[in-house]
Order: structure tokens, then C-alpha cells, then sequence
């Protein structure tokens, strides 16, 4: 039960960044959505954690990757591409997240070499991205092809990002790792939006609608989720929990349908499949040994 909660806001996080974004600047909007959510974590932390703060360079060097690839570029780059696609297409485009870690994983982290199968499963990954896009390569600039390259390029920085996480030596626990990655994310996100000459707290557009979809990106998407997330990791582990991102564009495509009246193009369907298959090919072992431990208990 706690899996599909998990998986129904993880997709209903792509809608209603969609909902708010005619009424705050792209990047401030993902700012102020950290800012929340700094809050929410850290105090989580605090009271969850043994060691909420960090101690050392190797734990501060590890809030930095996580502060500059999971919520900075990640959600900045995200932010703005969604401007140019539907959710449902970006719900599907994050689901690479998997794919792309197992490719910087294999090029960063000798132990994770890939297999014929695995690369089988990388190129399945990158077939459905040319099915779900469809680039238009006599109009690179064109508003759509380059938001699905920016939510393209923020799932990259996620999933390099986790590669160099794991590749980090550090005691820090998850739960504080996120809370300071929220706070230093969000500074990072202010200074991009600072700097940026189309973004200002005077094009904010105060309105239910954009409070809305802050507060519930903030509460939910970022602080239940979180917790759940950590609820999920200790019960299933990593492999099951990477599974949710292969669900959550599901509830996307149901949320986008019920809420924005958003109908999913069959080609996108096709490459969901088609992801989820790769993502099986790469994780065929740890998935196998998913299912045996279900099934001797």
C-alpha cells in the first residue's frame, strides 16, 4: 500500500508542477518549493536522526553533490523544461533516471560493467526517448523538443549525481544527507533565479492555484515522500524502490487525464514499456533476487 502511495505522488508531482508554473518563474518556483521542504526534512532529521548535522569535509562533500545534482540542476533544469512538454512526457523522461545511472556507472565504478544484456537494456533506454520525444531536427529550438531535452538533461544530472553519491565515502544518514542537500539545493536555486533577467519575485502571480501547487510540491512531493521513501528503503531495499519510478509515470498519465484533461499519445505508452523493459534487462540479477526472497517468505 505504502509502495503505490509512494508511486501516486512521485507522478502526481509532474502535474502539478504543470499547474504552477503559469504563475511563478520556472526557477524560483523550484527555489521556493526547497526552501518548504528544507524546513519539513531537516526537522525530520532532527528528530529521526542520531546525526543530523554534518561533521566532516566527507560529509559536507556530500550535501554539495546532492545540493548541486539532486535539487539544483535537477529540479532547476526540470522546472523549465516543463514548460515545453506535458507531465505524462516528463513522468516518463525522469523514469530514464535508472537507465542513465547504470550507463555513468559503468563508465565511473569498475564493479558495475555492464554485460551484453545490460547494454541491450541501455539501448532499449534510449529508443524509447526517440519514440516519446519524436525530436523535430529541422527545429532543434522548437518550444517542445527543447523541453523534453532539458527534462532529459535534468534526469541525466540525477542520475550522475547518484553515481557520485555512491562513489562518496561518508556516515551521514540519508535522512540528514536530504534535510542539508533541501537547504543548500535552495540556496543554489535562488542564486540561478537571482541571476537570471527573466525571473523575479515581481512575476510572481500570487493565486490559489500557484499556492496550491507550491504547498503540495513542498508537503507532499518533497516532505511525506521523503519519508515514505525512507519507510520504503529499510522494508524492500533499493532495487524494489527504484521500481516506483517505473509506476509513478502511470498515476501521471491518470492524474494528467483527470485533472488537465491531457490524453497520453500511444507512442509514449509504447516507450514506457519499452524503459521498463531495459531497466529489467540492466537489474535482471538484483530483480531475481527480489523475487526469491518474496517468495520464500
Amino acid at each position: 500500500m505504502l509502495f503505490v502511495l509512494l508511486a501516486l505522488i512521485w507522478g502526481s508531482l509532474f502535474i502539478f508542477i504543470e499547474l504552477g508554473l503559469p504563475y511563478i518563474p520556472p526557477v524560483l518556483f523550484a527555489a521556493l518549493r526547497h526552501d518548504l521542504a528544507a524546513v519539513i526534512t531537516l526537522i525530520y532529521a532532527v528528530y529521526a536522526s542520531t546525526q543530523w548535522l554534518p561533521r566532516g569535509r566527507e560529509d559536507w562533500w556530500l550535501v554539495a553533490l546532492g545540493a548541486v545534482f539532486f535539487v539544483g540542476l535537477y529540479n532547476g533544469f526540470l522546472f523549465v523544461g516543463q514548460q515545453g512538454v506535458t507531465g505524462g512526457m516528463a513522468a516518463i523522461l525522469v523514469a530514464m533516471n535508472p537507465i542513465l545511472a547504470a550507463l555513468f556507472g559503468w563508465v565511473l565504478i569498475p564493479q558495475h560493467r555492464l554485460t551484453l544484456t545490460g547494454i541491450g537494456g541501455l539501448l532499449l533506454g534510449f529508443v524509447e526517448v526517440s519514440l516519446v520525444t519524436r525530436p523535430d531536427f529541422s527545429a532543434p529550438l522548437q518550444s517542445e523538443s527543447l523541453g523534453a531535452l532539458l527534462v532529459l538533461l535534468a534526469t541525466a544530472c540525477l542520475a550522475f549525481g547518484s553515481v557520485l553519491v555512491e562513489r562518496a565515502s561518508s556516515s551521514l544518514s540519508t535522512k540528514s544527507f536530504v534535510a542539508w542537500s533541501n537547504v543548500l539545493g535552495a540556496l543554489f536555486l535562488h542564486g540561478i533565479s537571482f541571476g537570471l533577467p527573466s525571473e523575479s519575485f515581481t512575476q510572481v502571480n500570487v493565486t490559489v492555484a500557484g499556492l496550491g501547487a507550491l504547498l503540495y510540491l513542498a508537503v507532499i512531493g518533497s516532505g511525506a515522500s521523503a519519508i515514505l521513501y525512507f519507510v520504503l528503503l529499510d522494508e524492500l531495499g533499493a532495487v524494489e524502490i527504484n521500481l516506483v519510478s517505473y509506476a509513478a509515470p502511470i498515476f501521471t498519465a491518470i492524474l494528467a487525464w483527470l485533472i488537465l484533461s491531457e490524453a497520453l499519445d500511444p507512442l509514449s505508452i509504447i516507450g514506457f514499456v519499452i524503459i521498463f523493459t531495459g531497466f529489467a534487462l540492466i537489474k535482471r540479477r538484483e530483480l531475481r533476487m527480489e523475487f526469491r526472497k518474496i517468495l520464500s517468505t
